[in-house]
């Protein structure tokens, strides 16, 4: 077989220096690694130049190096060489061993020679030692030493491994192999029993560390063929030679294959060093750091794994659909890929270093499930926001919206999470569904108040807008009981409003601690919102008062305006309208609403409209400024936060009042005094008497000539039309100096006017005939309907309810004359003008 098939590479120099890479390539090369425990070891040993090359090459086809006999006899193999057996199932390493008793390292350098025989005990499950057939019985013979080295460096192991021991005799003679053998196996035993034991196994027999083989081959040299062919023979017996019953079959504390590399570097390492070899330790040691390397390997393996990869962005993104099983796949597909590649080393390793593996993994990949549990914390947080929010619009109740939500999210994270859990974890996601109750907890309580704000809010501005209005109005009535109607009010629009507010609210399912807290912030506003309008309509007292005395002072009992015609008692008038305004003013100046009684009406009519706060002389100033119950700064009985107007400034505002209305009960006397002089146009008595009797021949004159009657008449017509169209009453309603001056710039005018519209009169009566005469009745009545009326506010006439009137454009004037031509054809005028 050629280099490559066998792969023969030197393991350790002659100066004791371990290969390391040419291990590591050989292991690589030779695929040792992947053959678990399904391999052997096989180590040759004897003497320098004895043929354990040429046995090895010929028992299992390798190529190691031999000795070229005609260059004499000189060491071949130097330090310590390993190659693959072919063709020998299973997996078989052939270890050939420096020869011993070599000349080249003299007789007292014998430390290379325990060192590698001590390495070949600890590695190789057979050991071959190759002896000459005339050695044997011999006292003296190179077996001897070489025996005693193996034994020797036996007892350095702690726990040594069972190991087959299988002498092959060569170049035997005639003697039987039968006849051989005990001589073998005694000279062995005599060896055994003089080594030096520790006291553990002084009683120890021999085949507790070794089973003893023999075998016998023939000359190479002289029988070539018949070597061959006995080696042959030897070869079938290491097929199977880890099998029960093989060659090997019995051994024990075997390191796995993928651990050989590591293993005999730390026992060659360990033999250099001359201490004693622990090969159970050593076992161990080997198995913690083939098993690291082997989780270090899968754990590189899964992280770059592409599905961990793809479901570790996916994740990011959003909550995943069988996030867990499919991350409990990769897992356990590379946990199973550990398994079966540390299945040989020591269990108890072995299930450490998993546990390890396995916790790293799920270390680096719990980000991620803390991740996927994060979403769907959120989904279930929005999930109920979104259902809270469909359930409130629908109608149902707030609490048992509530109760649905969560209940609904919390089965929808559970879900969730038992699909995110990992089959290899027992992680816990209780805190994070406590975070997710807290949270939907806190919306819950954010909705609720936000909820129950707005319809406070609600109630509140619907009893502002009940409250307000009827109570303004109710103050600007100023009834006998105004507080007892605001009270009533109060009462009957703030239970209204609470029970709309519980109704509202029963769907919460609140606590009766805070309904009754509630209640009571509503009865509190309510009161609040009547406060404020109490002040509100403080602040405007005083135009109230002047209202509300105009409106007394000016309409009568019956809501109608007043016509100052000179029977009105002017004076009580006035008082009843100042006693009006000043029911206004005792309703405004507290806030009554606790149902108390005061007596600020009582000092208000006493103080001001009796007449105690007229002016006084300077000397009883003092003594009335003393006595005068309005100079405080509250009023009796009534609490100062329910004071609106102190008694100061009702007296201060009371003069204000006095002062502001003054002009218009002058404005009213002045108005009667006119309205007399306007309507007291017939000289006195004693005048028409002494006209009578002193005007009684000019009186029968005209009886007896009624022409002088006729000529008196059309005067009497021509004056009141000049009366009428020049308003003489009106104007000297301004006084006399006044009046005579604007009827002085009028007179002219008129009366050209008046001549102007009886000539046009004429001529229209001349051009239609008679036809005026036709309709007597609806002329009169016409002249009936421009007969001017007394102004009911003075008592005089207003010109401008005439129809006769005196108007100006471009300085010509027209006066109408209907009336008059009117006169001329009735027989009533005087009725008419009166």
């Amino acid at each position: 077989m050629g280099e490559e098939d066998c792969c023969a590479t030197q393991l350790i120099d002659g100066d004791g220096v371990f290969n390391v890479a040419g291990l590591d390539a050989f292991m690589k090369k030779a695929k040792v690694a992947d053959c678990g425990l399904s391999y052997a070891v096989v180590a040759v040993m004897g003497p320098q130049s004895s043929g354990k090359s040429t046995l090895l090459n010929h028992l299992f086809r390798t190529n190691f190096r031999e000795m070229d006999a005609y260059r004499g006899r000189s060491q071949t193999t130097k330090g310590i060489w390993i190659a693959k057996c072919v063709g020998i199932d299973p997996c078989t390493i052939a270890m050939d061993l420096e020869g011993t008793d070599g000349r080249e390292r003299g007789e007292d350098d014998t430390a290379f020679e325990k060192q590698s025989a001590l390495f070949a005990l600890a590695i190789a499950d057979v050991v071959l030692i190759n002896m000459w057939c005339h050695d044997i019985g011999r006292e003296q013979a190179a077996n001897k030493p070489l025996l005693k080295t193996v034994f020797q460096v036996m007892m350095r192991l702690f726990s040594p491994r069972k190991t087959t021991l299988l002498f092959v005799i060569r170049d035997k003679t005639r003697t039987p192999l039968e006849n051989l053998e005990p001589i073998l196996r005694e000279d062995i035993q005599k060896i055994w029993d003089a080594v030096r034991k520790p006291e553990a196994h002084k009683d120890t027999p021999l085949s507790e560390f070794f089973n003893v083989e023999v075998t016998a081959l023939s000359s190479y040299e002289d029988k070539e063929e018949k070597f061959k062919e006995e080696v042959a023979q030897l070869r079938q017996r290491f097929y199977h030679s880890i099998s029960p019953g093989g060659l090997a079959g019995d051994r024990c504390n075997v390191v796995p294959a993928s651990g050989f590399s590591f293993s005999a570097q730390q026992i060659w390492k360990i033999i250099r060093e001359n201490k004693d070899l622990d090969l159970p330790a050593h076992k161990v040691m080997v198995a913690t750091v083939r098993c690291e390397e082997i989780a270090n390997e899968m754990l590189s393996h899964l992280l770059s794994d592409e599905g961990w990869l793809a479901l570790e962005e996916a994740v990011q993104l959003g909550p995943v659909q069988g996030f867990g099983k499919k991350l409990s796949s990769i897992i356990d597909a590379y946990l199973s890929r550990y398994d079966m590649e540390a299945i040989y080393f020591d269990e108890g390793v072995r299930n450490a270093k998993r546990k390890q593996l396995e916790s790293k993994a799920l270390d680096h990949v719990f980000p991620a499930y803390t991740t996927m549990l994060g979403h769907l914390r959120a989904k279930a947080v929005e999930n109920f926001k979104t259902k809270l929010e469909q359930s409130l619009k629908s109608g149902e109740g707030f609490a048992a919206s509530v109760r649905t939500g969560i209940q609904s999210s919390m089965l929808e994270f559970d879900q969730g999470s038992a699909d995110a859990a990992v089959q290899q974890a027992n992680w816990d996601a209780s805190k994070v569904r406590e975070k997710l109750r807290r949270d939907v907890d806190a919306h819950a309580v954010s909705v609720q108040s936000e909820e129950i704000s707005g319809i406070m809010t609600n109630s509140e501005e619907q009893l502002a807008k009940a409250l307000a209005e009827p109570m303004e109005s109710l103050l600007e009535a100023g009834g006998k009981d105004t507080w007892l109607s605001i009270r009533k009010l109060l009462k009957r629009e703030t239970e209204a409003a609470i029970s709309e507010f519980l109704a509202a609210i029963s769907g919460f399912e609140l606590d009766q601690e805070s309904v009754d807290r509630m209640e009571q912030n509503l009865r509190d506003y309510a009161r609040k919102v009547v406060e404020k309008k109490a002040r509100e309509e403080a602040g405007k007292i005083l135009i109230r008062m002047k209202d509300r005395f105009s409106t007394v002072f000016s309409h009568d009992n019956d809501s109608l305006p007043r016509v100052w015609t000179g029977k009105e008692d002017i004076r009580a008038i006035t008082k009843d309208a100042r006693s009006a305004s000043l029911k206004l003013l005792s309703d405004i100046a507290a806030i009554r609403l606790d149902e108390k009684p005061d007596q600020i009406e009582n000092v208000l009519q006493s103080s001001l409209l009796d007449g105690t706060v007229a002016v006084t002389s300077s000397r009883n100033k003092s003594r009335e400024a003393s006595a005068d119950p309005l100079a405080a700064s509250s009023w009796e009985e009534v609490s100062p936060s329910d004071t609106l107007i102190t008694p100061v400034q009702c007296k201060s505002l009371w003069r204000q009042f006095q002062a502001e209305t003054e002009y218009t009960v002058t404005q009213a006397i002045s108005a009667q005094e006119a309205y007399k002089q306007s309507n007291n146009w017939l000289p006195p008595p004693w005048a028409i008497l002494a006209m009578i009797v002193l005007g009684f021949n000019e009186f029968m004159l005209l009886l007896k000539n009624p022409f002088y009657l006729m000529v008196i008449f059309v005067a009497y017509l021509l004056g009141k039309a000049l009366w009428v169209q020049m308003d003489i009453a009106g104007e000297f309603r301004h006084g006399a100096l006044p009046g005579l001056l604007s009827i002085s710039s009028k007179f002219l005018p008129t009366v050209m006017n008046l001549l102007k519209r009886l000539a046009e009169e004429a001529q229209g009566h001349a051009a239609s005939g008679g036809t005026e005469t036709q309709n007597p009745s609806a002329t009169s009545q016409a002249f009936r309907n421009q007969t001017p009326r007394p102004d009911p506010a003075t008592g005089s006439i207003n010109p401008a309810s005439s129809v006769s009137s005196v108007g100006s454009s471009d300085g010509d004037s027209e006066y109408s004359t209907t009336n008059l031509t009117q006169r001329r054809r009735t027989i009533t005028p005087e009725a008419e003008l009166s």
